[in-house]
């Protein structure tokens, strides 16, 4: 839900000033080589802003799928796809990552469905149970999204 005010527009209690500065925070930790929120591996996701063109910098938990395969659930707190996951698929030929200690590494994007995306909610969710329950809640199946290295 968003609240506008006229100090700040809310989007699920965070003002978008807080939520920037937040993703900033953890930007800087991961960069510095610390990966980690709440026990989950975090990246940081380089997208293309679908509407503005200009660049957006996201800090995303992660799961492993494989070597050079990244798995990202697009939750958005339970409402609806994050604006990072929007702007993913929308431009999916400018998508970088950074894990801790890395430069940027070119990625593409595939949204799962079917078995794959069986396949891996079933490791993601016996890896960090609270995505289940999440989802639960939520009454909607969350987009898992895999990021492949381009080459």
């Amino acid at each position: 839900m968003t609240v506008t005010t006229t100090e700040t527009t809310r989007t699920g209690g965070f003002s978008r000033w807080m939520q920037h500065r937040m993703n900033a925070r953890m930007n800087r930790k991961i960069r510095a080589g610390k990966g980690t929120f709440l026990g989950m591996d975090v990246l940081i996701l380089h997208t293309v802003g679908r509407r503005t063109g200009q660049p957006r910098v996201t800090p995303v938990t992660w799961f492993p799928d494989g070597e050079d395969a990244w798995l990202l659930v697009a939750s958005g707190g339970g409402a609806g796809d994050p604006d990072w996951h929007r702007n993913l698929m929308a431009g999916p030929d400018h998508a970088t990552i950074e894990l801790p200690g890395t430069g940027e590494i070119p990625v593409f994007p595939t949204v799962l469905d079917g078995d794959e995306r069986a396949e891996a909610w079933d490791r993601i969710v016996a890896a960090q149970p609270r995505y289940g329950r999440y989802q639960d809640r939520s009454g909607r199946h969350y987009p898992v999204v895999r990021l492949t290295r381009r080459a």
